[in-house]
């Protein structure tokens, strides 16, 4: 299994629904892990740890982008505490 880490922004119409937490793992099978997150009225800053099937965590993360999220790949050694 892989783990890939990434850095997501919400818009805020998308902030009361549930995309990491219920639909990457049922859609896509993947184990979202979140590691930090700041939530206000008008956005979301969420750093979550996606662990599955390299294929999986890619097509989670095409599914957040078509959704509106901006998605950023966080590189090893960037933040190492997340």
């Amino acid at each position: 299994m892989a783990t890939a880490k990434y850095f997501c922004t919400f818009p805020q119409d998308l902030i009361k629904e549930p995309i990491i937490s219920h639909t990457l793992h049922a859609k896509f099978g993947v184990v979202p892990n979140i590691r930090a997150a700041s939530i206000t009225e008008q956005m979301a800053l969420v750093a979550v740890e996606i662990e599955g099937d390299d294929d999986a965590i890619q097509q989670s993360v095409v599914y957040m982008r078509e959704r509106g999220v901006t998605v950023e790949e966080i590189a090893d050694g960037d933040h190492p505490d997340l």
